[in-house]
């Protein structure tokens, strides 16, 4: 069965997320569309699995032009869709979401499960899934959890299966598997279309490829194209995708962290008796799948986290429950997984964004009132040395791409004495222009001798930036381990197996 989109146009507001796309998917074919986050691949395959409605434009399955208004109606004509953020209920057993929206019932009140049970049974024995139909869904790691979003849309009979960044929350191992199962489904007639930012990936899985840039497709390409060729189609410039480094230069010890705890407010420890240090002039990576207590140690170190045990020591001061104002002063710059809630105030100008953790010291305050002068001055001065594209420091943060929002956080952050960088998701949503600009940035802080804690989910930023990695699961550091343990033994430690 062939999928087939022509002129799709989709705009929110002033936004046109989609520009007038034309894209067809054949049977048989694992067709990948690439675009960084923010191009509009989501919003695209949203409307053809009927959450969003188009503002233009007409969706075919085997050439007869179909009105798709809901999953339901996609389901029926033979489109399946396998989330970013899976569409599970936790405290459903896998059969119960499998029937959710397809309930049956045997007798009065009663749900007819046990057809759900064969046909789970069946699909996870073809494609080696092992996946428990009476599990809680709550209870299973996210690579069973997608495995359960698969078998949903196979058991439906999707003859198209959407993939959404299915390895945002896979590890490598995980990775593998599932594009292994991708090319057995593609040898069973199955279009599939795999929505990625990911380089690597879909030079080994895709037959085609189309580039998707601020809404509009720019390109196709073969997957014999170079990492370069693509990322170059994807920002419309050339970009290096190594990261250039010299060895560290060690000096001593700057950040100390001995068994730390977080707890949250039920007093369920998220992040257990954590012990690690850093040198000056080192980078060490935490590595590991999303919500394994990342960003819970992330924001203890930086005071963000109120009920936490053990010891934070920087340069011989213990900030263990210290506010984030008195973390910041002591020599933290804090780089935060999300810019636009943590990091960014939307509706204050750049120039006011750039002065956020010093508007209360010289040369910006005299105590009692702030000088607009300097202000001003470190505007100018910060958007030209970050090389932030802006028309006016004076223009509000909201009006900046995520790429330039981050160099504005990054500005900030790193213009002033400090002895300890905490970098969380860095590159998150950025084009391949700007992840470059980033690790720039994150390497040169290394090399002046400043200690960094990078906090990532991406395993080649991981394996790139680090000099140490640090392994977390389940709120634990599993393994410290060289910069250049293989992918598969880190694949194995995120998944919590330590040989």
């Amino acid at each position: 069965m062939s999928l087939e989109l022509r002129g799709i146009t989709k705009r929110f507001g002033a936004l046109t997320a989609n520009d007038a796309i034309d894209l067809k998917v054949e049977s048989g074919e694992i067709h990948a569309i690439l675009g960084e986050n923010g191009a509009g691949k989501s919003t695209l395959m949203n409307i053809v699995y009927g959450l969003l409605a188009p503002d233009e434009g007409t969706i075919s399955v085997d050439n007869k032009v179909l009105k798709i208004e809901s999953p339901l109606d996609a389901l029926a004509a033979g489109i399946g869709m396998v989330h970013q953020h899976f569409m599970l209920i936790p405290v459903f057993t896998v059969a119960e979401n499998i029937v959710l929206g397809h309930e049956k019932v045997k007798g009065p009140g009663f749900l007819d499960l046990e057809r759900a049970r064969r046909e789970i049974l069946r699909v996870s024995a073809e494609f080696n899934f092992d996946v428990d139909p009476d599990a809680l869904v709550e209870d299973l790691p996210v690579g069973i959890q997608q495995r359960v979003e698969i078998i949903r849309a196979l058991i439906y009979d999707a003859k198209v299966l959407i993939l959404d960044e299915p390895t945002a929350v896979l590890t490598p191992q995980e990775t593998d598997e599932l594009l292994r199962n991708m090319k057995k489904l593609r040898d069973q007639g199955t279009a599939i279309v795999f929505i990625t930012h990911k380089l690597r990936e879909v030079r080994e899985a895709a037959d085609k490829i189309t580039i998707i840039r601020r809404g509009k497709v720019v390109g196709t390409a073969s997957p014999t194209a170079s990492q370069e060729e693509l990322a170059s189609l994807m920002v419309g410039r050339p970009v290096s995708l190594d990261v250039e480094k010299n060895a560290p230069k060690l000096g001593g010890i700057a950040l100390d962290v001995r068994n730390l705890t977080v707890r949250d407010y039920t007093g369920r420890a998220l992040v257990k008796n954590v012990s690690f240090s850093i040198s000056d002039g080192e980078i060490l990576a935490v590595a590991g799948v999303q919500g394994n207590g990342q960003s819970e140690l992330a924001e203890a170190i930086v005071g963000l986290q109120e009920h936490i045990e053990g010891e934070i020591t920087l340069d011989g001061k213990n900030l263990a429950g210290v506010s984030v104002r008195k973390a910041l002063h002591s020599g933290i710059a804090f780089i935060p997984e999300s810019r636009e809630e943590d990091g960014l105030i939307s509706s204050f100008s750049i120039e006011e964004n750039l002065i956020l953790d010093l508007h209360d010291l010289p040369p910006f305050s005299n105590g009692s009132a702030i000088s607009q002068v300097a202000v001003a001055e470190n505007g100018v001065k910060r958007v030209a040395e970050f090389d932030i594209r802006a028309l006016s420091p004076k223009d509000p943060a909201s009006s900046l791409s995520g790429g330039n929002k981050q160099k504005v956080v990054l500005a900030r952050e790193l213009s002033r004495p400090v002895r300890l960088v905490v970098a969380s998701q860095p590159t998150r949503g950025l084009d391949v222009g700007s992840i470059e600009f980033v690790h720039e940035r994150i390497i040169a802080e290394r090399d002046s001798g400043r200690a960094v804690l990078l906090f990532s989910t991406e395993l080649d930023e991981v394996v790139g930036l680090a000099d140490r990695i640090a392994v977390m699961y389940r709120g634990e550091f599993i393994a410290i381990v060289p910069a250049d343990t293989s992918r598969e033994e880190l694949g194995l430690l995120m998944a919590g197996v330590k040989r």
